[in-house]
């Protein structure tokens, strides 16, 4: 049967840990290019001027050849359907707002074939990505019409919808500068940076260290006040109040203007200020009671809004805010001026990557009521040259972190203390900010949870501030980097026991251990399934615990291939052997140098300062030391074998059998632990595999004394060990 000129996806797989490709999530097609295979892009007539006339952006990708403009000149001179593929769906996700630049396209053994792996920060987003892309292409071949736009709000919905927000994305991206590994716990902002018993958790600004009863004090205004005012901190006059008459009343009492707001609402919402008539306050209570559970009239400061962010003990941003306002032209109404000269502003936008919001009259009862107040409505026509105030706060976005008093960022971060938050967002009222508060009767008049960051990322004017990098180093102090120790065992040689004895010794250790393999998953000893964890999912469930302090992984070839693996690093990987290509024949895999390139994968994401454990039999394993980030301890039951010896002369590290005794080797100096008679039987007839673990736990800095200890008593029924 003649294929058709088309591109089929045979397979599509989301590679969620490193994997064959890179250290990162990929998402990996089978591609099958049909007909195309004879028709690269230079021989079909038209194809690059439709290609690029719809992606003309296609121009900032280098491609192999490594300039600007690369992949074009690939694309002129005839490349096929495969990598074309590739270049599209990288660039769909970058126009829909999800930076992304990784791809590669491999041809199989089998005509017309092609694997095709792209970096994705979403999964969902990266296939309806994929799917996009592959129909793009098809209708440059098939020169036909192609929505562009409506594809690209498709995958722009997706990405709102699905990826992390950007300030969480800011504080994510902080915490990879410093190595510090994350998981994402739902569909929404909640992160664990860091591993087990070292991880930390955040969802947006706040952290697993935001206080519950802090967050309650700070969303009650009232008290808020109460106990700032009882340190010292100023704070506007005034108090809760009943009903319209009682705000009146307690408006003369306070003195006028007075600000009327809700007790516990936020982001400004029911807000009124500089109040001065009855008709205004009494307004303004219905107001803010619609908001919020309870209502307060309080001294109205003047000045301009700010928000100071406080993280610890320390100021670490700060942002002014601008009254927005509109000038009359005679023939255009409030509404038209509103979207004309503010909501036009490119720093205006609906979405939370937009410094300003979007100002909607028929959302907007607190503009509404500042335009009663004026005499106007949206649809009032202001005189030519009129100035009509639309909003006096809900615009803090121009940054002013350098100008802040010492003794104004004092009292911001006292206010943060006495309510007991970690991360607040400190509003205060003053004229001038580089001048203490006392000054110029200046005060605080809110202290938030939760505190929104893109003012201070992407700030309306002025300097952007790194809060993301504030947040990691508030959460983890300088050299921690939240992570356990990590162990992963690859292979198919013995890698079960190796795995179970790696966990046997960081209990004998004292640590509690997670152990995910194919006997099941263990937590500190206690069995928790019985079915294959050698798996991303269950390697997951280890590394999201707190209780376990270290964890150890079996990691096949398939499940390398198939999902990728469940951690990004290790702080030692071991690999046993090359074998198991027979079973690997659906992934185009058929011996064992191609089943090098898969193992490799577990010698890559060796830390810096973690090592390789390899067997020192396998002249191929001997030549994937060279890939390791950090050290290397070679292994084998012969003491002869040049490997160690040459390993042993440059003053490293090796394991061996000397007349049945288990020794190791460090340059010169030689310790031996016991002979394998010593062992249970079941140990004793894996040798390889005991040499393997006994490395990994010399690797791991285990004393001598335990590991022997450890050998000892290790039995190869769970039952008995627990592992």
């Amino acid at each position: 049967m003649t294929k058709q000129k088309d591109i089929e996806l045979l397979r599509v797989t989301a590679l969620r840990g490193p994997n064959i490709w890179t250290y990162r999530p990929v998402i990996e097609a089978w591609v099958d290019i049909g007909e195309l295979e004879e028709f690269p892009s230079n021989l079909i007539p038209g194809f690059y001027e439709r290609l690029t006339g719809w992606l003309p952006t296609l121009v900032e990708h280098r491609c192999g050849i490594g300039e600007r403009g690369g992949f074009l000149k690939r694309l002129r001179e005839g490349t096929w359907a495969g990598h074309i593929l590739e270049h599209v769906v990288l660039e769909l996700q970058n126009l829909a707002g999800m930076p992304t630049g990784f791809g590669k396209a491999r041809e199989t053994p089998q005509r017309g074939i092609y694997k095709v792996a792209f970096r994705t920060r979403e999964e969902q987003v990266g296939r309806a990505a994929l799917a996009a892309a592959r129909d793009l292409v098809m209708a440059a071949v098939e020169d036909r019409p192609y929505d562009l736009d409506a594809t690209l709000n498709v995958l722009r919905d997706m990405v709102d919808r699905r990826c992390l927000g950007p300030s969480t994305a800011h504080i994510v991206a902080a915490a990879a500068e410093r190595r510090i590994p994350f998981v994402r716990l739902n569909e929404g902002n909640l992160v664990q940076l860091g591993y087990g018993a070292r991880q930390r958790r955040i969802w947006t600004a706040e952290t697993d260290q935001t206080s519950a009863i802090a967050e309650s004090v700070s969303s009650d205004k009232d008290l808020t006040k109460s106990l700032l005012h009882s340190c010292g901190i100023p704070v506007p006059e005034g108090r809760i109040v009943e009903n319209p008459d009682d705000a009146w009343e307690a408006a003369q009492d306070i003195g006028l203007p007075v600000a009327v707001k809700p007790t516990d609402a936020n982001h400004g919402r029911g807000v009124s200020l500089d109040l001065r008539e009855r008709a205004d306050i009494e307004t303004a209570y219905r107001l803010a009671d619609q908001q919020g559970s309870g209502v307060m009239v309080e001294q109205y400061i003047s000045g301009n809004e700010h928000r100071l962010l406080v993280v610890g003990r320390n100021v670490v941003a700060a942002a002014r805010g601008e009254i927005a306002t509109v000038t009359g032209d005679g023939q255009s109404s409030v509404s038209e001026l509103i979207d004309r000269q503010l909501n036009q502003d490119p720093r205006r936008g609906a979405g939370e990557e937009f410094p300003l919001n979007v100002i909607m009259l028929e959302d907007e009862p607190e503009i509404r009521l500042e335009l009663e107040r004026q005499g106007l409505t949206g649809s009032a026509v202001p005189q030519d040259g009129q100035k009509v105030l639309i909003q006096r706060n809900g615009n803090v976005s121009i940054d002013v972190t350098d100008l802040v008093h010492p003794e104004v960022a004092a009292a911001a971060s006292l206010a943060a203390r006495v309510i007991g938050l970690d991360i607040a967002g400190v509003d205060l009222v003053a004229e001038d900010i580089s001048r203490p508060l006392a000054e110029q009767r200046g005060a605080i008049i809110e202290v938030n949870a939760g505190p929104g960051l893109l003012m201070h990322l992407k700030p309306a004017g002025g300097q952007p501030r790194p809060v993301g990098e504030a947040i990691v180093n508030n959460l983890f102090a300088n050299g921690e980097s939240g992570r356990i120790p990590v162990v992963g065992v690859c292979g198919t040689g013995g890698t079960t026991l190796v795995a179970r004895l790696i966990a046997w010794l960081f209990q004998i250790s004292g640590k509690h251990a997670g152990l995910a393999c194919s006997a099941g998953l263990f937590f500190n000893g206690k069995q928790i399934s019985k079915e294959n964890c050698a798996t991303w999912e269950a390697g997951q469930r280890l590394l999201i615990n707190r209780s376990v302090e270290a964890a150890v992984f079996e990691n096949g070839n398939r499940m390398i291939l198939a999902e990728g693996l469940a951690y990004d690093r290790c702080q030692v990987g071991v690999v046993t052997d090359l074998g198991g290509h027979e079973e690997l024949a659906e992934f185009f895999i058929s011996g064992p140098d191609q089943v090098y390139n898969v193992a490799r994968t577990q010698v890559d994401v060796v830390l810096p300062d973690g090592v390789a454990v390899l067997n020192a039999a396998d002249a191929r394993l001997v030549d994937m030391a060279a890939l390791c980030d950090g050290k290397v301890i070679f292994y084998a039951m012969e003491a002869q074998l040049d490997v160690l010896a040459s390993h042993r002369a440059a003053g490293e590290r090796v394991v061996f059998l000397r007349d049945g005794v288990i020794v190791l080797a460090e340059g010169q100096v030689e310790t031996a632990l016991l002979p394998l008679s010593a062992l249970k039987p079941a140990k004793a007839a894996q040798p390889e595999s005991v040499l393997a673990a006994v490395a990994a736990g010399w690797a791991l800095g285990i004393a001598p004394e335990l590991i022997t200890g450890a050998l000892r008593t290790f039995d190869s029924n769970p039952k008995k060990t627990n592992y």
